[in-house]
């Protein structure tokens, strides 16, 4: 029986560094040093008009410096090289069953209900993925809402179930009311003290 596979975006090549054709790397993944090994493979998402369209290419080498990553490839040697791949996004095949437990793909994420105290509160539209965190764009009551995607705020994530479970803080999903609202709510229907 024939595995499932997918792709992941891992990276996007931002411009060459330095003379011996090294690539600073804009990441899409959370684990570089697992992805970026010596040997290797990606698939290069490029315009058809590129000498690289259709290729692979096998990484030799990943480090940081200055705080970037710079990534080194097979068959790049130089800095024209490099800057001939400048854009390109680079993918990875992976196994669906090798997936970590904490993570998903973004088309398994979209058209999950969201639910808050076992009621349905809207639905995923869209995953954003931010340099800090990813966000959930969740259509709630006729608008879009952006939910960190971190555990704190969703606990439960329920693929087979077809939900996620949110915990948000107030104000995420409803207007809260104004000072002046509580005030004047607590004058004409609130308990004094006596």
């Amino acid at each position: 029986m024939a595995q499932e596979r997918n792709q992941l975006r891992v990276g996007r090549l931002l411009k060459a560094h330095g003379l011996k054709g090294g690539l600073k790397l804009e990441l899409y993944t959370d684990d570089p040093a697992r992805r970026f090994v010596p040997g290797a493979e990606f698939t290069l998402q490029v315009p058809e008009a590129s000498v690289w369209h259709g290729k692979t290419i096998t990484v030799r080498e990943y480090r940081v410096m200055n705080g970037s990553s710079v990534v080194f490839f097979d068959d790049v040697e130089d800095r024209t090289a490099a800057e001939s791949l400048v854009r390109a996004i680079l993918w990875i095949d992976q196994d669906l069953d090798e997936a970590d437990e904490d993570a998903w793909y973004d088309q398994q994420l979209a058209g999950l209900d969201v639910v808050r105290d076992d009621e349905v509160i809207g639905r995923v539209v869209r995953i954003e993925h931010m340099p800090a965190q990813d966000l959930l764009i969740v259509k709630a009551a006729g608008r879009e809402v952006m939910v960190p995607f971190v555990k704190a705020i969703v606990p439960t994530v329920d693929v087979a179930a077809g939900r996620i479970v949110v915990t948000p803080p107030p104000g995420l999903f409803e207007e809260l009311p104004t000072a002046d609202a509580a005030a004047e709510k607590d004058a004409d229907g609130g308990s004094a003290a006596e």
